[in-house]
Formats: structure tokens, sequence, C-alpha cells
């Protein structure tokens, strides 16, 4: 996630939650409290049930009275990209896993979306870009494996006719 998102959800507040969407209104750099950087951040950010599940204990825990959703003692939004490699780095590798970062986390998100089918340009609503070729461009990663299955579900759409045109060059 680049600077811009961390500091999108360091700005959430837990008004900016309704209707199990995350409405995201502002942003927080350091001290400094902003505008998003664009329209498209300002979409509401759907919420699967287990993170609002997550986020409902989050705030039974203390942390939900009023305010910013991830605050620390303070009331003061935390530093969410210290946080990311103190914290989750931590837990992760607890788990016997590897934190990579924001960004990759999110590349991960729209990369996996895009192996199970999901659009483009739901992928793009999803993360909040303006523009579909970012989405492409920097976020959805694709390997060999992914080259191969797709040229394999080709060949199964294309069925025989493919495969006589191939061997003998006539169409049926």
């Amino acid at each position: 996630m680049h600077t811009e998102r961390l500091s999108e959800l360091r700005g959430l507040r837990w008004e900016d939650l309704i209707d199990e969407e995350l409405h995201v209104r502002r942003s927080i750099w350091r001290s400094h409290v902003g505008e998003t950087k664009t329209r498209a951040r300002m979409a509401p950010v759907p919420l699967l049930p287990i993170l609002s599940r997550a986020l409902a204990e989050h705030k039974k825990r203390g942390f939900g009275k009023s305010g910013f959703v991830f605050a620390g003692p303070t009331g003061r939004p935390r530093d969410l990209a210290t946080m990311g490699t103190k914290v989750t780095c931590a837990a992760l590798r607890q788990a016997g896993m590897e934190w990579y970062g924001w960004h990759a986390f999110r590349r991960g998100l729209a990369t996996n979306l895009n192996r199970i089918g999901v659009d483009a340009r739901t992928i793009q609503s999803i993360l909040r870009h303006s523009n579909v070729t970012t989405t492409l461009s920097f976020y959805v990663k694709t390997s060999s494996g992914d080259s191969v299955a797709a040229l394999q579900r080709l060949e199964k759409a294309m069925g025989n006719e493919w495969a006589t045109i191939a061997a003998t060059g006539v169409r049926k």
C-alpha cells in the first residue's frame, strides 16, 4: 500500500463505517489532515464479513468509543507504516509467513482477484484506482503458469474443431 493509502487508512474514523462499507473521507500524513488525492479514492470500500467481524472485535476491545479506528493511547492515529514493519511482520513471522509490505499486500489482492476471474474494472474499483491501466500495469501480476492455463482454457473452448484445423489446416 502506498503511503497515500496508509494515510487514508490512518484517517479512518468509526463514523466512516456505514452499512458494511468504509467511506474514505480524509487522509492523514504525519500530523497533516487533508482530503484524499483523487475522487476515486473517496469511493466506498465494501467490507467482507470477516473484516466486519474483526473491526467489531477491535471496537469491543476498547478501540471503538469514537475517533480514529487505529488510534494510539493518546487518541491520535497510529503510524501504520511502522506497525506494518514491526507488529504485522512479527505476527506473520510467528505464524511462519513473511511480510512484504503494504504495496505487495495490495498487489497480491489484485493478482488473486484476477486469477479467480474478477473483471479488471472491478479490481480497479476495489483498489480505488482512477484508471484501470494503473491496476493492470502495476498491481495485477501474471506468471507463465497463468499463461499456460489461459491457453488450455482457449483450447478447451475451441474443442475438436481447433485440433482438426491445427493438424490438417482444413476447417470442417
